[in-house]
């Protein structure tokens, strides 16, 4: 029974990582979220069975059928990280009531859609947009009011559960500071606010240590291999962006409930 319910939340979690994708595109640009999907390349409009998530990328052999231009990688991957996130989110909360249930899944459900697109979007621009983060920011702020040990709970908030965001922030924008923006950029201060008030002091902790050895394990085998292949680009003062490393640090922490620093 479970295990239905598992490949029936991750075929949800694929059909909303589609529509991420055309979040992905199309934000900070002038199209509509409503437009029909097409060819980034030629304009061909997508028909219905070009849209299945995965699959449709797969027939297709990474092409478009009109034109044959390569389709971004970017579609299957994170309509896979999208189904994945939505059934560990159900693995996480499947034996609470189904109120209870409900209310929390779809609460997690949307503040990780919105860091698959942040993470996504900054992989593709190395910058992470304000709208999403201040909306991500709010969102958590107000879950404090909702959510005890990320199941639905109204009750007034612990001053240090107050402060989780600002001191999980602080650091990142004391390195922003000093460093003109070289070591570390703004909005990873802005996400790691509301990353603080959403996973609560401890976990965001562990989450901040997964995601900065993580990033630096990814930064090293990046630099080693430019070097092996002996291709431009890739140095140890090439960009990388953090914001994916810090959200993948963030779903580790909160699906495992992690605390490294026993507090």
């Amino acid at each position: 029974m479970v295990s239905s319910f598992w490949i029936i939340f991750f075929i949800l979690g694929l059909i909303i990582g589609s529509f991420l994708n055309v979040v992905i595109y199309r934000i900070n640009t002038k199209k509509s979220l409503g437009g029909r999907s097409a060819c980034m390349t030629c304009g061909h409009k997508l028909a219905w069975y070009e849209l299945i998530p995965v699959l449709s990328f797969l027939s297709l052999r990474g092409r478009c059928r009109v034109c044959q231009s390569r389709i971004s990688i970017q579609y299957p991957l994170v309509e896979l990280a999208s189904g994945l996130i939505f059934a560990f989110l159900f693995i996480k909360f499947f034996y609470i009531s189904n109120l209870d249930f409900a209310i929390s899944y779809a609460f997690y459900a949307v503040m990780f859609s919105f860091l698959v697109v942040i993470s996504t979007y900054d992989l593709k621009h190395k910058i992470i947009p304000d709208m999403l983060v201040y909306i991500f920011g709010a969102l958590a702020f107000v879950g404090l009011f909702l959510f005890k040990n990320y199941v639905f709970f109204v009750h007034v908030p612990t001053l240090l559960e107050f402060l989780s965001g600002v001191l999980i922030a602080l650091p990142f924008a004391f390195f922003w500071l000093v460093s003109g923006g070289r070591w570390m950029g703004f909005g990873d201060a802005k996400l790691a606010l509301g990353l603080g008030w959403f996973l609560g002091l401890s976990a965001a902790l562990s989450g901040l240590v997964i995601a900065f050895w993580s990033g630096a394990i990814i930064g090293i085998t990046l630099v080693v291999f430019s070097k092996i292949k002996r291709v431009g680009g890739m140095g140890m003062k090439s960009e990388i962006p953090f914001a994916p490393f810090l959200i993948l640090g963030a779903f580790i922490a909160f699906i495992y409930s992690l605390n490294l620093f026993g507090f």
